[in-house]
């Protein structure tokens, strides 16, 4: 190989041959203005992510991105979402005029947009896309997992594809370097060995190489739109207010929680003491209220005697039928159910619940991603009424509530920095796929000079 062609692969440019050009007149006139342009930028690049907030419109972007590529590339687009989020973003295209065909096989497919669960993936092996969404793609975080490769792999020579997810982890760069993976740019190994340094014995810490600063930024910002409000962009953002989070703690053994630093063994054998004591708890809260909630476990006993012990709820447990748990939870969406009782890793991700602003912790695992999308299921853009959540804890868990608002505060503040770091970049890049130009239509005889041997 040569060193020219060398450089060339290690280039971080993000331009693809297959690129659609749009202008924001020929979107959707459903869309907002900033939705149009981030649309429009990412049918440009033909890779790119949406790292956007909850309740800004990544369902809404993604399937004008999906009809486009079929309007001017043809063929299938397939949308990867977790369970119950295909059906609602089937509804959610009815409004926008645009039919999502919900698939169960590859048999299902038609010409157009197609959407299916992650879990349905291996009964999609025979079909050929000209593109790929990959909907909460917060699931390529298990970078080892064989369903991260599985994704990489099977979408390999997929055309056009799109991430779209609210919160890659600010300091996990591994998740970061996964989706630069999936849409063919750099893969995670390369992203880490150009960009970072590892620190000392802690296997999984990386950390940026001082030189290396501002062209990472570049780097993710020229193909990824990292956004948490339209205001960030330049962009008018009435309407985009979250509504006021009010975090509730209730000790079911004690007065105060005790500060001693517990193994995960200990915290979990709390739990299981406890269990009758905050299931009881929560069940009150529930029963007392004419209001929708949300209630959220960690332990399937805690699941088994919280849908016992609260009228009118309906249980989502992991070893249910995808049927059922489609069902409940879009049941849930509409009403038919006052409440819901299910862990964080079974809807925690996906589903938009924001008729409801009451929900329960009464177990937390040591995931914070998991909590915070939990909570962000209901406090999201949308969202019109306080939020309350209450974590029902026994005294001898620890400081649950104050660790959780330390992670929250950490997990901000990085979100806060990776927003600022590309804000710049990214205002950029959506001007740059803008094609401003002057057409030139020459009408004026250009007369040459007569050299020695020439002649005009």
């Amino acid at each position: 190989m040569k060193y020219t062609d060398f450089i060339s692969l290690k280039s971080a440019s993000t331009i693809h041959t297959d690129s659609i050009q749009v202008t924001t007149a020929q979107l959707n006139p459903k869309l907002y203005d900033f939705q149009k342009d981030i649309v429009r930028w990412a049918l440009a690049k033909g890779r790119a992510a949406i790292f956007a907030d909850c309740g800004l419109g990544k369902t809404a972007m993604q399937l004008e991105w999906s009809i486009k590529i079929c309007e001017n590339f043809g063929g299938s687009v397939l949308i990867l979402a977790p369970l119950a989020v295909a059906s609602q973003t089937v509804a959610e295209g009815v409004k926008f005029g645009i039919r999502v065909n919900l698939c169960e096989t590859g048999a299902d497919v038609v010409p157009g947009i197609n959407i299916t669960n992650y879990e349905k993936l291996d009964k999609f092996k025979d079909c050929e896309f000209s593109g790929v969404v990959l909907d909460e793609s917060s699931i390529l975080k298990s970078f080892t997992g064989k369903v991260r490769t599985q994704i990489i792999d099977f979408f390999s020579n997929t055309p056009f594809r799109l991430a779209c997810t609210a919160t890659p982890a600010p300091n996990d760069y591994m998740e970061l370097g996964n989706h630069a993976e999936f849409l063919g740019i750099m893969s995670y190994t390369e992203m880490l060995a150009m960009f970072f340094v590892h620190d000392g014995g802690q296997t999984s810490k990386w950390r940026l190489k001082g030189h290396a600063q501002d062209i990472f930024w570049r780097w993710l910002g020229s193909w990824a739109v990292v956004l948490d409000s339209p205001a960030t962009l330049g962009y008018d953002a009435a309407g985009y207010d979250l509504p006021e989070l009010r975090v509730h703690e209730i000790i079911v053994d004690g007065d105060k929680a005790l500060n001693d630093t517990l193994s995960l063994t200990e915290r979990r054998q709390a739990r299981k003491e406890t269990i009758h004591a905050r299931c009881a708890a929560a069940a009150k809260l529930v029963n007392d209220s004419p209001d929708q909630w949300l209630v959220w476990c960690d332990l399937n006993a805690e699941s088994e005697e919280l849908s016992d012990l609260i009228t009118k709820s309906v249980e989502v447990r992991g070893s249910d039928k995808s049927d059922h748990r489609a069902t409940a939870m879009l049941g849930f969406s509409v009403g038919v159910y006052h409440c819901l009782v299910t862990k964080p890793s079974i809807a925690g991700f996906g589903m938009n619940w924001q008729q409801c602003h009451k929900m329960i912790f009464t177990g937390l695992s040591d995931s914070y991603e998991q909590y915070y999308q939990a909570v962000r299921r209901c406090w999201r853009f949308g969202q019109t009424q306080p939020v309350d959540v209450y974590i029902i804890i026994s005294a001898r868990e620890g400081c649950v509530r104050e660790n959780i608002e330390r992670k929250q505060l950490d997990g901000e503040r990085m979100h806060t920095a990776m927003v600022a770091q590309t804000k710049e970049i990214t205002k950029k890049e959506l001007k740059s796929t803008y094609r401003m130009a002057t057409p030139y239509e020459p009408n004026k005889v250009m007369t040459l000079p007569a050299w020695e041997g020439f002649s005009a």
